[in-house]
Protein backbone atom coordinates (compact mmCIF):
# COMPACT_ATOMS: atom_id res chain seq x y z
CA UNK A 1 0.00 0.00 0.00
CA UNK A 2 2.78 2.43 0.97
CA UNK A 3 4.70 1.74 -2.28
CA UNK A 4 1.58 2.04 -4.43
CA UNK A 5 0.68 5.34 -2.81
CA UNK A 6 4.22 6.60 -3.42
CA UNK A 7 3.79 5.84 -7.13
CA UNK A 8 0.55 7.86 -7.11
CA UNK A 9 2.39 10.76 -5.45
CA UNK A 10 5.15 10.61 -8.07
CA UNK A 11 2.51 10.69 -10.82
CA UNK A 12 0.83 13.65 -9.17
CA UNK A 13 4.13 15.54 -9.07
CA UNK A 14 4.46 15.06 -12.82
CA UNK A 15 1.07 16.77 -13.07
CA UNK A 16 2.40 19.58 -10.86
CA UNK A 17 5.29 20.20 -13.25
CA UNK A 18 3.17 20.23 -16.41
CA UNK A 19 1.61 23.71 -15.95
CA UNK A 20 4.80 25.33 -14.64
CA UNK A 21 6.55 25.63 -18.00
CA UNK A 22 3.68 25.69 -20.49
CA UNK A 23 2.91 29.43 -20.36
CA UNK A 24 6.40 30.46 -21.42
CA UNK A 25 6.35 27.94 -24.27
CA UNK A 26 3.00 29.09 -25.63
CA UNK A 27 3.23 32.83 -24.95
CA UNK A 28 5.04 33.93 -28.17
CA UNK A 29 2.01 32.83 -30.24
CA UNK A 30 -0.69 33.35 -27.59
CA UNK A 31 0.08 37.04 -27.25
CA UNK A 32 -0.27 37.51 -31.01
CA UNK A 33 -3.73 35.93 -30.95
CA UNK A 34 -4.79 38.21 -28.11
CA UNK A 35 -2.85 41.24 -29.46
CA UNK A 36 -1.21 42.14 -26.12
CA UNK A 37 2.35 43.31 -25.30
CA UNK A 38 5.09 40.79 -24.56
CA UNK A 39 5.40 41.78 -20.88
CA UNK A 40 1.75 40.87 -20.15
CA UNK A 41 2.96 37.32 -19.48
CA UNK A 42 4.33 38.69 -16.21
CA UNK A 43 0.82 39.75 -15.19
CA UNK A 44 -0.51 36.24 -15.76
CA UNK A 45 2.42 34.73 -13.87
CA UNK A 46 1.81 37.10 -10.95
CA UNK A 47 -1.88 36.14 -10.82
CA UNK A 48 -0.98 32.44 -10.71
CA UNK A 49 1.63 33.09 -8.02
CA UNK A 50 -0.92 34.96 -5.90
CA UNK A 51 -3.09 31.85 -5.90
CA UNK A 52 -0.17 29.61 -4.92
CA UNK A 53 0.73 31.85 -1.97
CA UNK A 54 -2.85 31.87 -0.66
CA UNK A 55 -3.29 28.09 -0.93
CA UNK A 56 0.11 27.48 0.69
CA UNK A 57 -0.81 29.54 3.73
CA UNK A 58 -4.16 27.76 4.16
CA UNK A 59 -2.92 24.24 3.39
CA UNK A 60 -2.77 23.22 7.05
CA UNK A 61 -6.45 24.04 7.61
CA UNK A 62 -7.45 22.25 4.42
CA UNK A 63 -5.57 19.07 5.32
CA UNK A 64 -6.96 19.07 8.84
CA UNK A 65 -10.52 19.31 7.57
CA UNK A 66 -10.40 17.17 4.43
CA UNK A 67 -7.28 14.99 4.64
CA UNK A 68 -4.25 14.87 2.35
CA UNK A 69 -5.82 12.63 -0.30
CA UNK A 70 -8.94 14.71 -0.74
CA UNK A 71 -7.00 17.99 -0.85
CA UNK A 72 -4.69 16.51 -3.51
CA UNK A 73 -7.66 15.30 -5.59
CA UNK A 74 -9.42 18.68 -5.46
CA UNK A 75 -6.18 20.55 -6.20
CA UNK A 76 -5.32 18.55 -9.32
CA UNK A 77 -8.91 19.04 -10.51
CA UNK A 78 -8.47 22.79 -10.04
CA UNK A 79 -5.27 22.85 -12.10
CA UNK A 80 -6.98 20.80 -14.82
CA UNK A 81 -9.88 23.29 -14.83
CA UNK A 82 -7.49 26.23 -15.14
CA UNK A 83 -5.58 24.65 -18.03
CA UNK A 84 -8.78 23.74 -19.87
CA UNK A 85 -10.05 27.28 -19.31
CA UNK A 86 -6.89 28.72 -20.89
CA UNK A 87 -7.63 26.71 -24.04
CA UNK A 88 -11.15 28.19 -24.31
CA UNK A 89 -10.50 31.88 -23.55
CA UNK A 90 -12.09 34.37 -25.97
CA UNK A 91 -9.88 37.25 -24.75
CA UNK A 92 -6.76 37.91 -22.69
CA UNK A 93 -8.56 39.11 -19.57
CA UNK A 94 -10.04 35.66 -19.01
CA UNK A 95 -6.51 34.66 -18.04
CA UNK A 96 -7.00 36.18 -14.61
CA UNK A 97 -10.19 34.18 -14.01
CA UNK A 98 -8.60 30.82 -14.85
CA UNK A 99 -5.27 31.70 -13.22
CA UNK A 100 -7.01 31.53 -9.84
CA UNK A 101 -7.81 27.77 -9.82
CA UNK A 102 -4.48 27.02 -11.51
CA UNK A 103 -2.53 28.85 -8.80
CA UNK A 104 -4.63 27.63 -5.88
CA UNK A 105 -4.39 24.03 -7.04
CA UNK A 106 -0.68 24.10 -7.79
CA UNK A 107 0.23 25.68 -4.46
CA UNK A 108 -1.84 23.18 -2.49
CA UNK A 109 -0.35 20.16 -4.29
CA UNK A 110 3.18 21.43 -3.74
CA UNK A 111 2.75 22.15 -0.05
CA UNK A 112 0.62 19.17 0.96
CA UNK A 113 2.51 16.43 -0.88
CA UNK A 114 5.95 17.69 0.15
CA UNK A 115 4.88 17.64 3.77
CA UNK A 116 3.35 14.18 3.42
CA UNK A 117 6.52 12.74 1.90
CA UNK A 118 8.67 14.49 4.51
CA UNK A 119 6.59 12.86 7.26
CA UNK A 120 6.21 9.34 5.89
CA UNK A 121 9.07 8.56 3.49
CA UNK A 122 12.87 8.62 3.47
CA UNK A 123 14.97 11.49 2.12
CA UNK A 124 15.70 9.74 -1.18
CA UNK A 125 12.01 9.82 -2.07
CA UNK A 126 11.90 13.58 -1.53
CA UNK A 127 14.77 14.02 -4.00
CA UNK A 128 13.17 11.69 -6.53
CA UNK A 129 9.82 13.41 -6.04
CA UNK A 130 11.34 16.60 -7.41
CA UNK A 131 12.87 14.61 -10.28
CA UNK A 132 9.32 13.74 -11.33
CA UNK A 133 8.39 17.42 -11.19
CA UNK A 134 11.20 17.95 -13.71
CA UNK A 135 9.67 15.27 -15.96
CA UNK A 136 6.38 17.18 -16.05
CA UNK A 137 8.08 20.55 -16.51
CA UNK A 138 10.10 19.12 -19.39
CA UNK A 139 7.18 17.38 -21.11
CA UNK A 140 4.80 20.33 -21.49
CA UNK A 141 7.12 22.48 -23.68
CA UNK A 142 7.67 19.46 -25.96
CA UNK A 143 3.92 18.89 -26.25
CA UNK A 144 3.23 22.59 -26.86
CA UNK A 145 6.05 22.87 -29.42
CA UNK A 146 4.50 20.01 -31.39
CA UNK A 147 1.14 21.76 -31.65
CA UNK A 148 2.64 25.18 -32.40
CA UNK A 149 4.60 23.64 -35.28
CA UNK A 150 1.27 22.48 -36.75
CA UNK A 151 -0.13 25.94 -37.36
CA UNK A 152 0.16 27.67 -33.96
CA UNK A 153 -2.44 25.37 -32.37
CA UNK A 154 -1.54 26.39 -28.83
CA UNK A 155 -5.14 25.84 -27.65
CA UNK A 156 -4.89 22.16 -28.59
CA UNK A 157 -1.64 21.96 -26.62
CA UNK A 158 -3.42 23.25 -23.53
CA UNK A 159 -6.32 20.83 -24.11
CA UNK A 160 -4.02 17.81 -24.33
CA UNK A 161 -2.19 18.73 -21.13
CA UNK A 162 -5.52 19.45 -19.41
CA UNK A 163 -6.76 16.02 -20.54
CA UNK A 164 -3.67 14.48 -18.96
CA UNK A 165 -4.47 16.32 -15.73
CA UNK A 166 -8.06 15.04 -15.78
CA UNK A 167 -6.70 11.53 -16.27
CA UNK A 168 -4.66 11.93 -13.08
CA UNK A 169 -7.79 13.23 -11.32
CA UNK A 170 -9.57 9.98 -12.22
CA UNK A 171 -6.64 7.92 -10.91
CA UNK A 172 -6.58 9.92 -7.67
CA UNK A 173 -10.33 9.48 -7.21
CA UNK A 174 -10.06 5.72 -7.76
CA UNK A 175 -7.21 5.38 -5.26
CA UNK A 176 -8.46 7.78 -2.60
CA UNK A 177 -8.80 4.90 -0.12
CA UNK A 178 -5.02 4.38 -0.21
CA UNK A 179 -4.32 7.52 1.81
CA UNK A 180 -6.05 6.11 4.88
CA UNK A 181 -4.77 2.55 4.53
CA UNK A 182 -1.15 3.32 3.61
CA UNK A 183 -0.38 6.14 6.05
CA UNK A 184 1.76 4.78 8.91
CA UNK A 185 0.54 5.29 12.46
CA UNK A 186 2.45 7.89 14.44
CA UNK A 187 2.43 11.34 15.98
CA UNK A 188 2.02 12.95 12.57
CA UNK A 189 -1.54 11.66 12.37
CA UNK A 190 -2.81 14.77 14.14
CA UNK A 191 -2.05 18.32 13.11
CA UNK A 192 -1.87 21.23 15.49
CA UNK A 193 -3.81 24.43 14.90
CA UNK A 194 -0.79 26.63 14.19
CA UNK A 195 -2.74 28.61 11.60
CA UNK A 196 -2.09 32.20 12.70
CA UNK A 197 1.14 33.74 11.48
CA UNK A 198 2.01 34.74 15.06
CA UNK A 199 1.80 31.07 16.12
CA UNK A 200 4.14 29.99 13.35
CA UNK A 201 6.64 32.83 13.73
CA UNK A 202 6.88 32.23 17.47
CA UNK A 203 8.47 28.80 16.89
CA UNK A 204 12.28 29.07 17.23
CA UNK A 205 14.08 28.79 13.90
CA UNK A 206 11.05 29.38 11.66
CA UNK A 207 12.13 32.87 10.59
CA UNK A 208 15.56 31.54 9.60
CA UNK A 209 13.92 28.69 7.67
CA UNK A 210 11.69 31.13 5.76
CA UNK A 211 14.73 33.25 4.92
CA UNK A 212 16.50 30.12 3.68
CA UNK A 213 13.64 29.19 1.34
CA UNK A 214 13.31 32.77 0.12
CA UNK A 215 17.05 32.90 -0.59
CA UNK A 216 17.15 29.53 -2.32
CA UNK A 217 14.35 30.39 -4.74
CA UNK A 218 15.79 33.88 -5.29
CA UNK A 219 19.05 32.40 -6.57
CA UNK A 220 17.14 29.99 -8.79
CA UNK A 221 14.82 32.68 -10.17
CA UNK A 222 17.61 35.20 -10.90
CA UNK A 223 19.67 32.44 -12.49
CA UNK A 224 16.79 31.34 -14.74
CA UNK A 225 15.61 34.78 -15.83
CA UNK A 226 18.90 36.63 -16.25
CA UNK A 227 21.43 33.84 -16.86
CA UNK A 228 21.26 33.82 -20.68
CA UNK A 229 21.37 37.64 -20.80
CA UNK A 230 24.51 37.62 -18.62
CA UNK A 231 26.17 35.10 -20.94
CA UNK A 232 25.36 37.20 -24.00
CA UNK A 233 26.35 40.60 -22.55
CA UNK A 234 29.35 39.66 -20.38
CA UNK A 235 30.72 36.46 -21.89
CA UNK A 236 30.01 37.03 -25.57
CA UNK A 237 27.97 33.87 -25.98
CA UNK A 238 25.36 33.76 -28.77
CA UNK A 239 21.68 33.93 -27.75
CA UNK A 240 20.92 30.40 -28.96
CA UNK A 241 23.96 28.94 -27.20
CA UNK A 242 23.10 30.86 -24.01
CA UNK A 243 19.63 29.29 -23.95
CA UNK A 244 21.18 25.86 -24.46
CA UNK A 245 23.63 26.46 -21.62
CA UNK A 246 20.76 27.31 -19.31
CA UNK A 247 19.12 24.02 -20.26
CA UNK A 248 22.27 22.33 -18.96
CA UNK A 249 21.37 23.71 -15.54
CA UNK A 250 18.00 21.92 -15.59
CA UNK A 251 19.50 18.68 -16.85
CA UNK A 252 22.19 18.84 -14.18
CA UNK A 253 19.54 19.66 -11.57
CA UNK A 254 17.42 16.62 -12.48
CA UNK A 255 20.40 14.24 -12.63
CA UNK A 256 21.74 15.68 -9.39
CA UNK A 257 18.45 15.03 -7.59
CA UNK A 258 18.46 11.44 -8.73
CA UNK A 259 22.03 10.99 -7.48
CA UNK A 260 21.37 12.80 -4.20
CA UNK A 261 18.44 10.44 -3.66
CA UNK A 262 20.82 7.52 -4.00
CA UNK A 263 23.37 8.92 -1.53
CA UNK A 264 20.86 10.33 0.96
CA UNK A 265 21.09 7.11 2.95
CA UNK A 266 24.79 7.76 3.47
CA UNK A 267 24.65 11.52 4.10
CA UNK A 268 22.34 13.57 6.29
CA UNK A 269 20.08 16.29 4.92
CA UNK A 270 22.28 18.92 6.58
CA UNK A 271 25.41 17.56 4.89
CA UNK A 272 23.67 17.52 1.51
CA UNK A 273 22.54 21.14 1.97
CA UNK A 274 26.00 22.49 2.78
CA UNK A 275 27.73 20.30 0.18
CA UNK A 276 25.30 21.60 -2.44
CA UNK A 277 26.00 25.19 -1.42
CA UNK A 278 29.73 24.54 -1.86
CA UNK A 279 29.17 23.38 -5.46
CA UNK A 280 27.01 26.46 -6.12
CA UNK A 281 29.72 28.75 -4.71
CA UNK A 282 32.31 27.16 -7.01
CA UNK A 283 29.98 27.63 -9.97
CA UNK A 284 29.50 31.31 -9.13
CA UNK A 285 33.26 31.81 -8.94
CA UNK A 286 33.64 30.26 -12.40
CA UNK A 287 30.85 32.50 -13.68
CA UNK A 288 32.12 35.76 -12.19
CA UNK A 289 35.86 35.61 -12.92
CA UNK A 290 37.33 36.49 -16.36
CA UNK A 291 38.21 32.88 -17.12
CA UNK A 292 38.10 31.01 -20.45
CA UNK A 293 34.58 30.38 -21.75
CA UNK A 294 34.69 26.71 -20.78
CA UNK A 295 34.50 27.69 -17.10
CA UNK A 296 31.21 29.52 -17.69
CA UNK A 297 29.91 26.42 -19.45
CA UNK A 298 30.98 24.29 -16.48
CA UNK A 299 29.48 26.84 -14.08
CA UNK A 300 25.90 26.07 -15.14
CA UNK A 301 26.51 22.34 -14.66
CA UNK A 302 27.95 22.99 -11.19
CA UNK A 303 25.06 25.29 -10.28
CA UNK A 304 22.46 22.70 -11.25
CA UNK A 305 24.28 19.82 -9.59
CA UNK A 306 24.87 21.85 -6.42
CA UNK A 307 21.33 23.13 -6.21
CA UNK A 308 19.86 19.66 -6.74
CA UNK A 309 19.80 18.36 -3.13
CA UNK A 310 19.24 21.65 -1.29
CA UNK A 311 15.50 22.25 -1.73
CA UNK A 312 14.38 18.61 -1.21
CA UNK A 313 16.68 18.30 1.82
CA UNK A 314 15.33 21.47 3.44
CA UNK A 315 11.78 20.23 2.88
CA UNK A 316 12.54 16.81 4.32
CA UNK A 317 14.12 18.43 7.38
CA UNK A 318 10.97 20.39 8.22
CA UNK A 319 9.24 17.80 10.48
CA UNK A 320 12.52 17.00 12.21
CA UNK A 321 13.35 20.66 12.76
CA UNK A 322 9.98 21.77 14.10
CA UNK A 323 7.95 18.66 14.92
CA UNK A 324 5.45 16.59 12.97
CA UNK A 325 2.36 18.27 14.39
CA UNK A 326 3.21 21.74 13.06
CA UNK A 327 5.13 20.74 9.93
CA UNK A 328 2.16 21.23 7.57
CA UNK A 329 1.58 24.80 8.76
CA UNK A 330 5.30 25.62 8.55
CA UNK A 331 5.56 23.93 5.14
CA UNK A 332 2.85 26.26 3.89
CA UNK A 333 4.73 29.34 5.04
CA UNK A 334 7.96 28.00 3.55
CA UNK A 335 6.34 27.60 0.15
CA UNK A 336 4.68 31.01 0.41
CA UNK A 337 8.10 32.51 1.12
CA UNK A 338 9.49 30.64 -1.89
CA UNK A 339 6.76 31.86 -4.24
CA UNK A 340 7.25 35.45 -3.10
CA UNK A 341 10.98 35.16 -3.73
CA UNK A 342 10.39 33.70 -7.19
CA UNK A 343 8.09 36.62 -8.06
CA UNK A 344 9.93 39.59 -6.59
CA UNK A 345 13.66 38.99 -6.85
CA UNK A 346 13.94 38.66 -10.67
CA UNK A 347 12.14 42.01 -10.99
CA UNK A 348 14.35 43.72 -8.42
CA UNK A 349 17.46 42.13 -9.90
CA UNK A 350 16.45 43.36 -13.34
CA UNK A 351 16.04 46.92 -12.08
CA UNK A 352 19.46 46.88 -10.39
CA UNK A 353 21.21 45.30 -13.36
CA UNK A 354 19.65 47.71 -15.86
CA UNK A 355 20.49 50.79 -13.78
CA UNK A 356 23.98 49.75 -12.65
CA UNK A 357 25.65 46.97 -14.62
CA UNK A 358 25.34 43.32 -15.59
CA UNK A 359 28.43 42.81 -13.40
CA UNK A 360 25.98 42.73 -10.47
CA UNK A 361 24.46 39.45 -11.69
CA UNK A 362 26.90 37.04 -9.96
CA UNK A 363 27.13 39.43 -6.98
CA UNK A 364 23.37 39.20 -6.37
CA UNK A 365 23.51 35.42 -6.67
CA UNK A 366 26.36 35.33 -4.14
CA UNK A 367 24.44 37.54 -1.67
CA UNK A 368 21.39 35.27 -1.68
CA UNK A 369 23.61 32.18 -1.46
CA UNK A 370 25.28 33.68 1.61
CA UNK A 371 21.85 34.27 3.17
CA UNK A 372 20.94 30.65 2.45
CA UNK A 373 24.12 29.34 4.07
CA UNK A 374 23.79 31.71 7.02
CA UNK A 375 20.17 30.80 7.75
CA UNK A 376 20.92 27.07 7.46
CA UNK A 377 23.91 27.40 9.80
CA UNK A 378 21.79 29.36 12.29
CA UNK A 379 19.23 26.53 12.43
CA UNK A 380 22.00 23.96 12.98
CA UNK A 381 23.37 26.00 15.90
CA UNK A 382 19.84 26.37 17.29
CA UNK A 383 19.31 22.62 17.13
CA UNK A 384 22.58 21.97 18.98
CA UNK A 385 21.60 24.44 21.70
CA UNK A 386 18.20 22.76 22.00
CA UNK A 387 19.83 19.35 22.40
CA UNK A 388 22.20 20.66 25.06
CA UNK A 389 19.28 22.22 26.92
CA UNK A 390 17.27 18.97 26.85
CA UNK A 391 20.33 17.02 27.97
CA UNK A 392 20.88 19.43 30.86
CA UNK A 393 17.23 19.14 31.96
CA UNK A 394 17.39 15.33 31.84
CA UNK A 395 20.58 15.29 33.90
Amino acid sequence: MVTLLLCIIYLTFISLGLPDSILGSAWPVMRLDFDVPLHFAGLVSAAITLGTVVSSLYSSRAVRRLGTGTVTLISVAMTATGLLGFSLMPSFYWFFFFALPLGLGGGAIDTVLNNYVALHYKARHMNWLHCFWGVGAGLSPIIMAGFISRGNRWRDGYRVIAAGQWGIVIILAATLFLWKKATPEGPAKGLSKADRWSDVFAIPGVKAALLGFFSYVSVEAILNVWGPTYLVMRKGVGAEAAAQWLSLYFVSLTVGRFISGLVSGLMSNKTLIFAGCAFVALGLIFLALPLPLFFSFAAFILLGFGYAPIFPSMLHETPRRFGATVSQAIMGYQFASSYIGASLTPILAGLLISRVSMVLYPVLLAIFLALLVGSSAFIVVLEKQRKLLVRGINN
